[in-house]
């Protein structure tokens, strides 16, 4: 997963690597946490969740709004794929 976070950040040096596994982690506890299977091998859903959070929390650049709703999206995607229900959808 690292290698696709990098590729789609545009990263080719190993200097963020620490950082970027543990926003990987984060993302995955979090989906993990609402009932969203992150086994391995990843599948593209998760792995296009990853990359959305990825590019939403790393760095400091003019679209990370666009990317956090990205990652909300594709979050709220993967929940309804797995039929999890959050206690907050029905506020």
């Amino acid at each position: 997963m690292l290698e696709l976070v990098k590729l789609a950040l545009r990263i080719t040096t190993s200097a963020f690597d620490a950082e970027l596994n543990m926003l990987i982690d984060s993302c995955t506890e979090e989906m993990a946490a609402m009932n969203v299977s992150v086994a391995e091998p990843y599948s593209p859903q998760i792995q296009a969740a990853v990359v959305a959070y990825c590019k939403w929390q790393f760095g400091n650049h003019e679209d990370k709004d666009q990317w956090e709703q990205i990652y909300h999206t594709k979050l709220a995607q993967l929940k309804t794929m797995t039929g999890f229900t959050d206690w907050r959808d029905g506020e």
